[in-house]
């Protein structure tokens, strides 16, 4: 006759066999819960810093200005500035000047033709930069510090205290002038060839 277990044992092996069991398993719950760990997005790198813009060249040269040469005629300096220029040579007039029309007058800004050749320009402005980097209001000594060991100095003609500081072209293709006045600044500067460029009255 078979013998039966009292209920409160088989109980108890119950209860061992399922304390076992919940050691054993995973925890799925428990692992839905954890925080989930954050992978930060891939990003790419930082981009490089841009280059600097270089700076702008000027269309003042020893040579000529822009597209136009010193040498040219009034006609291939007129289509080499690419524009209106006013002005023209008068009856038995050799020397005259030639300004665009956008400009004030031809203080502020023209070129000096002479037997029909282009042979100078005349700068009275503050935008234009002469070759060397130049320009109206400097004072004597910012001259003399970027032309340094090239400047024939020479007293001015009409200013009391101004001057004329002239720098040759390195190859001889034109001279730079810059007048001051008497409180030592750049009031105009003109580029040009021999003997145009030392006339002290424009066209004379």
């Amino acid at each position: 006759m078979p013998r039966f277990l009292p209920q409160s044992a088989i109980c108890a092996a119950l209860v061992s066999l399922l304390a076992l069991s919940a050691c054993n398993r995973e925890h799925p719950a428990d692992d839905a819960m954890a925080p989930a760990v954050q992978t930060p997005p891939a990003t790419a790198p930082a981009p490089a810093s841009p280059a600097p813009a270089p700076a702008p060249v000027g269309q003042a040269r020893f040579d000529g200005y822009g597209d136009m040469r010193f040498g040219m005629t009034a006609a291939e300096a007129t289509r080499a500035w690419g524009g209106a220029l006013n002005g023209q040579s008068g009856p038995g007039e050799t020397c005259y000047y030639l300004n665009p029309v956008s400009n004030p007058s031809p203080a502020h800004f023209a070129f000096m033709v002479e037997a029909d050749k282009f042979v100078r320009y005349d700068v009275g402005n503050d935008e234009e930069v002469a070759p060397g980097g130049g320009r109206r209001g400097m004072t004597v000594d910012d001259i003399r510090k970027l032309y340094a060991g090239r400047i024939e100095e020479k007293p001015h003609e009409y200013v009391d205290g101004g001057k004329y500081l002239r720098i040759k072209s390195d190859d001889d293709s034109g001279v730079l002038v810059f007048e001051t006045d008497a409180a030592g600044k750049v009031s105009e500067w003109h580029v040009g060839q021999p003997p145009q460029v030392d006339y002290v009255e424009g066209c004379s």
